[in-house]
């Protein structure tokens, strides 16, 4: 079980979901009907949440190929931009995209 002041990557906050929790905190707190550190404690919940359920549930996998244009490590996180990129998803489909930002971390229990 993960220790409970185990802090997680904020990386899905920008995501849409993210974002519109975000934005309902916001306007909670500007209407004055929670605190901003319930707020704060509900977007560190988001985070831990989040994470759990992309880790243990999501078993679907790609493949994808492209062009790298770009690579990055800073703080022991990798970007990556690829583009012309062709997904492969596991049921033959296929996407294209013309650009991809990839941000890999190390997951924070296998680097304790």
């Amino acid at each position: 079980m993960a220790n409970p002041s185990q802090s997680f990557y904020e990386l899905y906050r920008g995501t849409s979901i993210g974002m519109a929790l975000a934005d309902t905190l916001d306007d909670l707190i500007s209407t004055r009907r929670i605190e901003p550190q319930l707020a704060m404690h509900i977007m560190a919940q988001f985070d831990k949440s989040i994470a759990n359920v992309l880790g243990e549930k999501v078993k679907a996998r790609l493949n994808f190929k492209g062009h790298l244009d770009t690579y990055r490590f800073c703080d022991e996180v990798w970007t990556f931009i690829i583009k012309d990129v062709n997904f492969k998803m596991d049921n033959s489909s296929t996407e294209r995209a013309e650009r991809v930002k990839i941000v890999a971390c190390q997951s924070k229990e296998k680097a304790a």
